[in-house]
């Protein structure tokens, strides 16, 4: 009598996703997919409210992505004239990856790339990472320290890069990690500054 019960259950659950997929079940399979890893410019700003507040960012940026990685909410725009790419990491209540301290220190340096050699992928990829200066910008309204570096980059054609890297303590005591790169010759200050201070 189990057997039969059995039977019962997978044809009717047979018919039932014929029924959907006949009824556009499949359709609506491929829209959720898109949206989940397409999604819609709507959805990109919502998701980029919980690392902080875009919405008086000039009309020259777009937001690309906003996406939980590893337990933390990131954040990518770029800047649409020059391809310039910011980068806006939450570690939420994880423990941070860099902290204000590490930036303002002497070794500032040594400890971005202990940083960066935490992370697998990235370390493979930035062959060699030197500070050039150091300077203040605002962000989240505050005026905020960061280092300026060159890097070489193996797994990316346009080799070198030049950017900055910089750490905010947001209002709930969570540290943002802020960076800005673009290929070594077109990267900008005035761009990074521009995109920065309008995050709240």
């Amino acid at each position: 009598m189990g057997c039969l019960k059995n039977v019962t259950r997978a044809i009717f659950l047979t018919i039932v996703v014929v029924g959907f997929m006949a009824f556009g079940g499949q359709d609506w399979i491929k829209y959720q997919f898109k949206n989940f890893i397409n999604p819609s410019h709507d959805v990109v700003l919502e998701r980029a409210q919980k690392v902080g507040d875009f919405s008086k960012l000039n009309k020259e940026f777009e937001i690309e992505k906003a996406a939980g990685i590893l337990g933390y909410n990131a954040v990518l725009a770029e800047h649409k004239a020059s391809g310039q790419k910011m980068l806006v990491v939450d570690s939420g209540d994880k423990k941070p990856i860099l902290t204000q301290e590490d930036i303002k220190a002497q070794d500032a340096e040594d400890r971005i790339k202990t940083a960066i050699s935490k992370f697998k992928y990235q370390s493979q990829a930035i062959e060699e990472f030197h500070v050039t200066e150091k300077g203040t910008m605002k962000s989240y309204g505050k005026e905020i320290p960061y280092i300026k570096f060159n890097a070489k980059v193996k797994k990316l054609p346009i080799g070198e890069i030049s950017g900055i890297i910089s750490v905010v303590k947001d209002s709930e005591g969570n540290d943002k990690i802020l960076v800005s790169a673009n290929e070594k010759d077109r990267y900008s200050q005035l761009i990074s500054n521009e995109f920065f201070k309008e995050i709240k």
